[in-house]
């Protein structure tokens, strides 16, 4: 299975597992076992590639001090063979609570001391929490015995699986966080959001060879992860990223580390430190008990942050910290810009930073006015992204994301309004690839953008008293409809309106002249009926889907010559930004198609070609003839148990291979299928059919909502056995009916039996398919699947827009309609039909009375509309 299968998998076991553990804390024992699993087996990887046997690694021991201090030196620690994770698995029912305890006890021992930062008391939570797992040490066993055979699938050799492993750490890390609330939620950024500020850093450090980035409120470490993704897309080589990360908490704190050391990043790269951002500044001297020689000021090129939203914090006696002295102090009860004053004293003069902060920081007033007066006259704000509320795990609120610069060759703040972009998930909203695309290439070329981005200029800002409230410069919202009071009352088209289409006349100069005819100076009428086919016929639009053809005419050979003709070389992460590249370039003269729309159908597509990239790479092309075991879960002498069920393609999906090379089997199958369907619509109109006494009796089951099989087989016998008797039914009764049903009934039967039969052929006829494919019959195979569809959702790009204006037409010639004065003479209708019907109903004296003065009252009002 794929890694986001895989990671699907583990979550709805973990979430079954879990019952009266919180899930903040269950994260803690899952994550750190898969942590220890990460270790183990990068233990015996780089024993292995030392010339370590199986049978040397089996000797693995703390008595042998040399081997001890060896493995040490180079990987930072030392895992006993006894106390291997794959030890734990192997000892299957032998396996006790007690071995996890001995575990851990060692790894504290067996820390090389120049990693000691890095990994000391990394487990302390996993270590100090195997009590709650359960109340004795049987129950405690067997909870980590099934946390143990949940995750010991997560695969860890080879290039694509800390790839694999990393995006499981983070996955779990995600869900975990949405679906525990604020209290577990606020250690972790959404992804999304961290590739926002990713992708910014990135840009603006793209031309160095070497860089150090820094989280000073680092979470679960996803921020600087991303960056270092973001940023090795432009940096040749290796190990050239350094990473600083600052966390309070000692749990999240812990996940920092482990998600660093998991991504495989060298332990000399990450440099961590458990302390409190705001209190203690980054400590300066490697050895504290060594300042002398030892002090180091800390700057990077890059700081990221999400830090806690308007915490409160000690600010006495502040006024002299290099961080804050230039600038101000923030208020006590909100330290928001003690963390971006923060932040940007760590920059190197060219460096950049991002963080996220609460909206309020752009325009409260008191102390937070003195600072935010200070940065822009100082020009060191370079950009603000107002992002869509509900975004973040646990809160609401509308945040920013500030862009900072120590030095900048511009004085103006581009304000960005992307709060309309995001697309909703449950109760929350995500950014899409497209949002976050627009937001970077608005910070990358730095124009002013309608309804999107405002260059501001300082002046400007001086102006509005250094108040950067997003709506004071950039106006997103959408224009109220407007009603033309003429047409309301007489009809046809205000000319204003159809001109607030203006975009498309541009492009369809021809078209309005052949849509609409001018009635006046100002009101016209429409001149078809048939607005659609109008639209879809005239030259202008047929010139328009050309345009786009000609741009796009051998986009498909393009993708073909690099997605299959180089898919074992391929640079995989840094393809998309190439694809995208190539859209933008084909579309730079197609006018009215957004070029984000397009780069998400891009992005929807390129999710699936990742994966299938990554597992081609790393296990050769081989895989593409690969067909893996179905596994599903059913109920097993009333547990859950994994169950085969057929077999499935480990890249090529059994459906795509079915329509291209058992297209004659899979027909048959599809017509077996809906003629069940059609069967069981049959059923359901001959139940209505039948007459109450024939549905009440033993056929129907107790809700009388479907047949009971062997009831009616048993009254159609009967039936049968009557009309041998010579007894005669009409075409439409009960026992017509009944018979139907039988029949019906018994074809369902055999249909069902063939279906199955059927499918499970067919199943394996593809499983040989598959094995058997050649490499042009696969190569072929993987083109229906990235490509095909791809170019097919970019070519209907046009489709959707000349859709689009053919709603609108159609709803400007709807609108006026029915004008007020058909209503009214239509009301005055009715009021007249209702005054004739009353003079022809009858009642007592007292019903009489009121019917007579109710007509009066509409009498009277006919007279008056007179």
């Amino acid at each position: 299975m794929n890694k986001q299968q895989l990671a699907a998998k583990i979550w709805e076991s973990a979430n079954q597992m879990r019952s009266k553990i919180e899930a903040n804390e269950y994260k803690d024992y899952i994550l750190g076992f898969i942590f220890y699993k990460y270790l183990s087996e990068s233990q015996i990887k780089f024993a292995k590639k030392q010339g370590f046997t199986d049978e040397d690694i089996e000797q693995l021991s703390e008595e042998d001090v040399d081997t001890v201090n060896y493995i040490k030196t180079n990987i930072g620690y030392f895992i006993a063979y006894r106390d291997l994770f794959s030890t734990w698995v192997a000892k299957g029912s032998d396996f006790e609570v007690s071995n996890v305890r001995e575990a851990l006890s060692a790894f504290s021992r067996l820390i090389n001391p120049a990693h000691k930062k890095l990994f000391e008391g990394v487990f302390n939570t996993l270590q100090t929490g195997l009590s709650k797992l359960g109340d004795t040490a049987a129950l405690q066993t067997k909870a980590i015995s099934k946390l143990i055979q949940l995750i010991k699938d997560i695969p860890m050799d080879g290039k694509q699986d800390y790839d694999v492993l990393g995006f499981i750490y983070e996955y779990l890390i995600g869900m975990f966080a949405a679906n525990a609330g604020k209290k577990a939620g606020e250690f972790y950024t959404p992804h999304e959001v961290s590739v926002l500020m990713s992708e910014i850093i990135a840009n603006h450090l793209k031309d160095r060879e070497e860089i150090k980035i820094y989280d000073p409120t680092s979470g679960s470490g996803s921020l600087l992860i991303n960056i270092g993704k973001s940023i090795a897309k432009h940096i040749k080589g290796e190990n050239n990223i350094k990473y600083y990360a600052q966390e309070l908490k000692q749990n999240t704190y812990n996940l920092t580390r482990m998600n660093l050391v998991m991504r495989g990043i060298l332990a000399s790269n990450i440099i961590t430190r458990n302390g409190d951002t705001l209190e203690e500044d980054w400590p300066y001297f490697d050895d504290e008990g060594d300042h002398k020689n030892t002090y180091e000021l800390l700057y990077v090129d890059a700081v990221v942050s999400n830090p806690p939203y308007s915490q409160k914090w000690e600010a006495a006696g502040k006024e002299a910290d290099a961080r804050f002295a230039e600038f101000g102090l923030a208020p006590k009860s909100k330290a928001d810009f003690a963390f971006v004053l923060h932040d940007l004293y760590h920059l190197k003069p060219d460096g950049i930073m991002t963080i996220v902060l609460p909206h309020g920081v752009l325009f409260r007033g008191g102390e937070e006015g003195v600072i935010r007066k200070n940065l822009i006259e100082k020009n060191h704000i370079d950009a603000i992204i107002g992002l869509p509320a509900n975004i973040f795990f646990g809160t609401g609120i509308p945040t920013v994301v500030m862009v900072l610069k120590q030095k900048r060759t511009t004085t103006d703040v581009l304000i960005i309004d992307a709060s309309k972009g995001f697309v909703k998930e449950g109760k929350s909203n995500k950014l899409r690839a497209s949002d976050i695309k627009r937001m970077v290439d608005a910070i990358v070329e730095r124009q002013n953008i309608p309804k999107y981005a405002a260059l501001v200029s300082r002046d400007d800002l001086r102006k509005n008293e250094y108040n950067l409230n997003i709506s004071r410069y950039v106006d997103s919202g959408e224009a109220a409809e407007s009603w033309d009071i003429y047409a309301t009352m007489f009809g046809g088209i205000p000319i204003n309106e159809i001109e607030e289409l203006q975009d498309y006349w541009e492009i369809f100069p021809g078209l309005r002249d052949n849509l609409f005819v001018n009635t006046s100076a100002k009101m016209a009428a429409l001149k078809t009926e048939d607005v659609k086919a109008a639209i879809l016929k005239h030259v202008d639009t047929k010139d328009f889907v050309q345009k786009f053809a000609d741009a796009f005419a051998d986009f498909d050979a393009t993708l073909r010559e690099r997605l299959i003709g180089q898919m074992m070389t391929l640079h995989v992460s840094s393809e998309k930004t190439h694809l995208s590249a190539e859209i933008f370039r084909r579309l730079a003269n197609v006018p009215l198609i957004d070029k984000y729309e397009a780069y998400q159908l891009l992005d929807n597509e390129w999710q699936g070609i990742l994966i299938d990239l990554e597992i081609l790479q790393t296990e050769g092309f081989d895989a593409v003839r690969q067909v893996d075991a179905n596994m599903v879960t059913k109920k097993v002498k009333g547990e859950d148990a994994e169950v085969q069920d057929g077999w499935k393609g480990h890249v090529l999906p059994f459906e795509l291979v079915q329509e291209v090379h058992l297209a004659d089997d899979l027909h048959s199958l599809a017509d077996k299928e809906h003629r069940l369907a059609d069967i069981a619509a049959e059923l359901e109109e001959l139940l209505e059919a039948l007459s109450e006494e024939i549905r009440e009796t033993a056929i129907t089951n107790d809700a009388k909502d479907t047949f009971v099989n062997a009831e009616v087989q048993k009254l159609a016998k009967d039936i049968t056995s009557e009309v041998k008797k010579g007894a005669k039914y009409g075409e439409e009764d009960d026992e017509t009916r009944i018979l139907k049903v039988s029949g019906l009934i018994a074809e369902e039967k055999t249909l069902k039996k063939d279906i199955k039969e059927e499918a499970e052929a067919l199943n394996m006829l593809t499983k040989k398919a598959i094995e058997a494919l050649t490499d042009v019959e696969a190569k072929a195979l993987l083109e229906r699947k990235w490509i095909i569809p791809l170019v097919d959702a970019l070519h209907n790009l046009t489709i959707i827009k000349i859709a689009t204006l053919t709603e609108k037409v159609s709803y400007l010639a709807e609108k006026y309609s029915t004008t007020l004065r058909d209503v009214s003479l239509q009301l005055q209708e009715t009021e007249r039909t209702l005054v004739e019907m009353m003079g022809e109903l009858t009642g007592n004296d007292h019903d009489m009375r009121g019917l007579n003065e109710w007509r009066k009252l509409l009498k009277g009002e006919e007279n008056d509309k007179r």
